[in-house]
């Protein structure tokens, strides 16, 4: 028995010290994104896309941000996890799992978005079109961690509220749920009608996804 308590405080004590890193991670993947947009050659945040920062004299500082992102969105996988075996019966849950393994999916495109640079036009115009391979790369590869998250996220949320799991991030889960599914129809949108605020439309879905990760890793922190 001693051993048994020795081991649930353990675990407790990883999946609190997992979400809080979760929490600093999300903070300070903002912080740079924000520093970088006042550093050369000065992006726009309405037109030119999130990834056109890794393009430039400071871009690597936003490729070692997509690599912090690939790893707090591995850790907030982990700390749902364990918050599931700790507080819920013992089973197999194929929705959870589908909705962690694209929540992995997610944050492991982010990881390659780091080795495979966009394009970039003279004009910094953001139109989701490339003229490289690489860039092809990236935008696919982009394409897919956003559809992939926001699946995640809305199988997760919905998971949640069936579950009645963590319900007092569930109305921020919602919330931001939304916000990412309202941003990235919005980045559709904008792709064929209206180029110039691509960028903006990209950030909001990023905001969705940020917020639902801090939100449901807040809730997380707060368990016993």
């Amino acid at each position: 028995m001693a051993l048994s308590g020795t081991g649930t405080r353990w675990m407790s004590a990883l999946r609190h010290s997992l979400a809080t890193v979760v929490m600093v991670g999300v903070v300070l993947y903002v912080l740079i994104d924000v520093v970088l947009q006042f550093l050369p050659p000065h992006y726009s945040p309405i037109s030119d896309a999130e990834s056109n920062l890794a393009v430039g004299p400071y871009g690597w500082i936003m490729n070692v941000n997509f690599l912090g992102r690939a790893l707090f969105c591995i850790a907030a996988v982990a700390a749902i996890a364990l918050a599931y075996r700790a507080l819920l019966p013992p089973r197999r849950d194929g929705v959870l799992g589908v909705g962690l393994g694209l929540f992995l999916v997610g944050g492991a495109s982010s990881a390659v978005l780091a080795f495979f640079p966009t394009d970039v036009s003279a004009a910094h115009a953001s139109t989701l079109e490339t003229s490289t391979t690489v860039g092809a790369i990236h935008l696919a590869v982009a394409t897919a961690g956003f559809v992939s998250a926001l699946i995640a996220i809305l199988v997760l949320t919905i998971w949640l509220r069936v579950n009645r799991f963590l319900p007092q991030a569930l109305p921020w889960a919602v919330a931001f749920a939304a916000l990412t599914l309202t941003g990235l129809l919005a980045v559709v949108a904008a792709s064929i009608w209206a180029p110039g605020v691509v960028g903006l439309a990209e950030r909001l879905a990023l905001v969705g996804i940020l917020g639902w990760t801090w939100c449901v890793s807040a809730g997380i922190r707060r368990l016993a």
